[in-house]
């Protein structure tokens, strides 16, 4: 009952303050205008995410939790949105985002939320040293990119990630991470809040101040519950937890490398766009990269549970499925399908 009074409590404030935001983000002109490269078709208030910080910062003051990390990643936290605010209102230029976001993990960093070691199954556990500051700056800095890139559907980057936060959130619980789950259950509350107006047909959009938010708290979390904590494939469970936004920004990458672009260069080609151009609706393409992302967190939680063969096949199978979603969506072109021409190529020749 604790656990589910913290989701009620951000949910609530959550509910309350996203229609204020939204008048806000309005008079001030933080709006987001529609362009070929978009899919709304109407002028939209951006900077939603500040209604999930303010919420989640008053279910912190209220509630107190105890952890010595707690002001870090609070002023790391409100670091991030003060950027996203700033981008939302001015767009600001890639370099000094990238700045930003360097800024906001070394915060966290030095004061001591690190990756310190991966564990690997028949092997000694790797401790980084030194690499440890890099290594965790980077993790926060790609996790906060991931979950910006997918915001691009009415609910999408704020749904997929309330879903890794329902998973990292109950796997801290089992874990004894109390002060992890603790955090992820208020942001959790205050991100469901927000979706009641962000689902499509959207009222708000979460803008950078919230995208940037989001990866910032879902990647500090994941250092502090899995990688501290996971005695087995301590690397592999966080990444399945957030295998959606981390291919899809994968592939974004490879695609604007292929083609010669700028990493940081927009393109209409991300999964949503994808889905959406193989004749899915906007809902619909939303609810299907929502199912997906629960069967990554599901196959995470069975993956900690697996003997080594058990986790094997999983990764196995996570991979087949990532490669015939890359193939069916033309994620990195329509004409790459090796598995599907495979396939298909076998069938031709049975009937022939």
């Amino acid at each position: 009952m604790e656990y589910i009074a913290l989701i009620l409590l951000s949910l609530v404030f959550s509910l309350i303050l996203t229609p204020l935001v939204k008048k806000l983000a309005i008079k001030i002109n933080a709006v987001d205008q529609p362009n070929e490269r978009k899919v709304h078709k109407r002028v939209m208030p951006r900077m939603g995410g500040l209604a999930i910080y303010v919420s989640f910062l008053l279910g912190v003051l209220i509630l107190s939790p105890e952890g010595i990390h707690i002001w870090p990643v609070m002023i790391g936290a409100t670091f991030i949105v003060i950027l996203g605010l700033l981008d939302d209102l001015y767009q600001l230029s890639a370099g000094i985002k990238f700045g930003g976001h360097l800024i906001a993990a070394f915060t966290v960093v030095l004061s001591g939320i690190q990756i310190d070691f991966i564990t690997i199954p028949f092997g000694p556990r790797i401790e980084f040293g030194l690499w440890s500051i890099p290594i965790s700056v980077l993790w926060i800095v790609a996790i906060t990119n991931a979950i910006n890139l997918i915001d691009g559907l009415d609910g999408l980057a704020s749904g997929v990630s309330a879903i890794a936060l329902i998973t990292i959130s109950g796997m801290a619980l089992s874990m004894g991470s109390i002060f992890v789950a603790f955090l992820g259950l208020l942001l959790l509350g205050s991100t469901l809040g927000f979706l009641f107006y962000n689902f499509n047909p959207a009222k708000i959009f979460l803008g950078d101040t919230g995208s940037y938010f989001l990866g910032y708290m879902i990647s500090v979390l994941s250092i502090l519950g899995l990688f501290k904590n996971l005695t087995f494939f301590s690397i592999i469970v966080p990444i399945i937890i957030l295998g959606v936004p981390l291919v899809d920004t994968t592939f974004a990458i490879i695609r604007r490398m292929v083609k010669g672009n700028p990493l940081s260069a927009p393109d209409k080609s991300h999964l949503h766009h994808c889905l959406i151009r193989l004749g899915y609706s906007h809902r619909k393409s939303v609810l299907m990269i929502y199912g997906l992302s629960g069967i990554f967190s599901l196959a995470a939680i069975i993956f900690t549970r697996s003997t080594m063969w058990g986790s094997m096949i999983i990764l196995l199978m996570l991979a087949v499925l990532i490669e015939l979603t890359v193939e069916i969506t033309g994620l990195i072109s329509q004409n790459y399908r090796p598995m599907l021409n495979l396939v298909y190529g076998k069938r031709k020749s049975k009937l022939k």
